[in-house]
């Protein structure tokens, strides 16, 4: 089931399928980031009100606003 990074919760691990940004700038972004095709992107935790949201990329952590991670297409990936 293909998705967004946003959906996934907290404790959860996807798998990066594409970024599909509107503005290029923000996908270039984030593949510098580390979101790209294949990356193993696992949930660390959301903030009370539920944005940002703190990810594990690679081996590193970054927090992306919830309209940020939604550009981010992924599959959810067993834990």
């Amino acid at each position: 089931m293909t998705e967004t990074l946003a959906d996934v919760p907290p404790g959860g691990r996807a798998r990066v399928l594409a970024v599909v940004a509107e503005d290029a700038g923000a996908a270039a972004r984030l593949a510098d980031l580390g979101f790209t095709a294949g990356t193993v992107v696992g949930v660390v935790r959301r903030a009370p009100l539920r944005d940002p949201v703190l990810y594990r990329v690679k081996d590193y952590e970054v927090c992306l606003r919830r309209a940020q991670a939604a550009c981010v297409r992924v599959v959810e990936v067993e834990r």
